[in-house]
C-alpha cells in the first residue's frame, strides 16, 4: 500500500485531509498560542524582537513543510538549545554573529542529510530499537515537567497559592472540554483550555494588561538582516560555539520524529526519509538567520497538541505558520497573547507533555518489551533518570542536554551490552 493510499483511520483529520475553513482557522490557533510562549521567550532571553522570532518560527516552518512535501506535520519554534551560546555571543559581537552561528548550524543539518541519503538510514533501526525510543520519547514529555510545575507555584522565586489554582483550574477545564465536547470544540480543547484559563487568571488579578493597553496595532519586526544591514565578516567564534550544538538537536529532532511516528502510523525515517526532515529543518534555521531571528527546531508541545486532538493535517500547521508571520506585525495581538500568564500555560503543558510520555510509555508495550532482562531494565533506568533528572554535560561552550545526553547513553548501552547478563544464563 503507498503512501497515498494509506490513511490512519484512527486520525480526526489524517495528515493530508485539509479542515472546513471556519475549523481551520481555530485549529491553527490552537497551534499558534501552544507555541507562542516558548518561542518568544527564547529571543526575550537572549535580546532579540520576540515579533521576529515569531516571522522566523512561522517562515521556518513553511520551508520544513515545502522540503518535506508535506508529509511531517511538525511545527518549528525557537530552540532553546542555543540560548547559552547566544546570550554569550549577543554581548560580544551581536547578532551579527548569532546570525551567522546559526545558518552554521543550518549548514551542518544539510551536510549531514546529504550524507544519509547516501548511506541510507537503515542504521537508525540498529541504534534505535524500541528500548531506546520509547524512555527517549517519556523523556522527551517528562523532561519539561519540573519547569512546567515551578511555573505553576512559583511568582517571581515565592510560592503563589493563586499560581497553582489558576493552573490546576485551566488544567481541569482542558481534560473536561477534551472528554465531554463533541464536534468542532471536541477538536480545539487546548485553545479552549489556554482561553479560560486566561479568564480564570483575569479573574485572580495576575495578567498584566498594562502592554496590551500600550501596545500598537501594527507593529514592524525590528528585522536584523544579515549581509545587508551589517557588512560582511567572519565570526569564527560563533561557528565553532554554535556548530556543534547541531549534534544536540539532530537527537531532538530524531526523538520527536519518533513520537510522530507513533501517533501517526507511519515511518518519517523512510517517507519522506531522515535526509529529507534533516534538510527541512536545516533550511529552516538558515531562513531563519537571514530574516534575524534564533535557529528552530520542531515542537514538543505542538506534538502534544498532535497526539490529544488527533488532527494531525499539515494544513492546520501551515496555518499555524501563515498567522505566526502575520502575527509578528500585530502589535496588539501579539501583547496579549505574550500577557498570557505562565500558570495558565503550565495547566496545559501538565497535558501535552504528559501525552507525549504515555506515547513512550506505549511503544514499550506494544512492543512487549521484557523488563526481566536485565539489559532492557538497565537502559531504560538510565535514559529516564538523567533524561528527566536534568543532568546535563558541558564543556567550554558546548552543552549536551539532559535529554540528549540520555539518549546518546541509551544508545551506547543498547550496542554494548550483552543481550542476556551472566547471572541470567542458564547454568549446564
Amino acid at each position: 500500500m503507498t503512501e497515498k493510499e494509506f490513511r490512519n483511520e484512527e486520525a480526526v483529520l489524517d495528515i493530508h485531509d485539509r479542515p472546513k475553513t471556519a475549523h481551520w482557522i481555530g485549529l491553527s490557533l490552537q497551534h499558534l498560542f501552544t507555541m507562542f510562549g516558548a518561542t518568544v521567550l527564547v529571543p526575550i532571553l537572549v535580546g532579540i524582537d520576540p515579533g521576529i522570532a515569531l516571522v522566523s518560527s512561522g517562515l521556518g516552518t513553511i520551508v520544513y513543510l515545502f522540503v518535506t512535501k508535506g508529509k511531517i506535520p511538525a511545527y518549528l519554534g525557537s530552540s532553546f538549545a542555543f540560548i547559552a551560546a547566544m546570550q554569550m555571543l549577543m554581548k560580544s559581537d551581536g547578532y551579527p554573529a548569532i546570525a551567522q552561528g546559526a545558518m552554521t548550524t543550518g549548514l551542518v543539518y544539510l551536510i549531514v542529510s546529504i550524507i544519509i541519503s547516501k548511506i541510507g538510514s537503515a542504521w537508525l533501526d540498529k541504534i534505535l530499537p524500541p528500548i531506546v525510543v520509547g524512555p527517549v520519547v517519556m523523556v522527551i514529555g517528562l523532561g519539561l515537567a519540573a519547569n512546567a510545575s515551578n511555573n505553576a507555584m512559583f511568582n517571581n522565586g515565592e510560592y503563589d497559592f493563586k499560581f497553582i489554582a489558576v493552573a490546576l483550574i485551566t488544567l481541569g477545564l482542558t481534560i473536561f472540554y477534551n472528554m465531554f465536547f463533541k464536534g468542532f470544540l471536541g477538536l480545539i480543547p487546548i485553545l479552549l483550555g489556554i482561553v479560560s484559563g486566561y479568564l480564570v487568571a483575569l479573574a485572580f488579578g495576575i495578567v498584566d494588561v498594562e502592554p496590551i493597553k500600550n501596545a500598537a496595532w501594527f507593529a514592524m519586526p525590528n528585522f536584523e538582516i544579515p549581509f545587508v544591514q551589517y557588512q560582511p565578516k567572519l565570526y569564527l567564534n560563533a561557528i565553532t560555539t554554535m556548530a556543534p550544538i547541531a549534534f544536540v538537536t539532530m537527537t531532538e529532532h530524531i526523538g520527536h520524529l519518533m513520537v510522530l511516528n507513533k501517533l501517526t502510523k507511519r515511518n518519517f525515517f523512510q517517507d519522506p526519509g531522515l535526509s529529507k526532515t534533516l534538510m527541512g529543518d536545516g533550511a529552516a534555521q538558515i531562513v531563519a538567520g537571514l530574516v534575524g531571528g534564533p535557529p528552530v527546531t520542531s515542537y514538543g508541545e505542538n506534538i502534544g497538541v498532535l497526539a490529544i486532538t488527533r488532527v494531525h493535517s499539515v494544513f492546520v500547521i501551515g496555518g499555524a505558520a501563515v498567522f505566526a508571520v502575520g502575527l509578528g506585525f500585530v502589535g496588539k495581538l501579539s501583547a496579549v497573547i505574550l500577557s498570557i500568564p505562565g500558570p495558565v500555560i503550565s495547566g496545559i503543558s501538565f497535558v501535552l507533555f504528559g501525552v507525549i510520555a504515555a506515547s513512550g510509555l506505549k511503544i514499550l508495550i506494544d512492543n512487549q518489551i521484557d523488563f526481566d532482562k536485565k539489559k532492557n531494565l538497565l537502559i531504560t533506568s538510565v535514559i529516564l533518570v538523567i533524561g528527566i533528572g536534568g543532568l546535563v554535560f558541558k564543556l567550554d561552550t558546548f552543552e549536551l542536554s539532559s535529554m540528549a545526553l540520555a539518549t546518546v547513553l541509551g544508545i551506547i548501552l543498547n550496542l554494548i551490552l550483552p543481550e542476556t547478563a551472566r547471572s541470567e544464563e542458564k547454568s549446564n
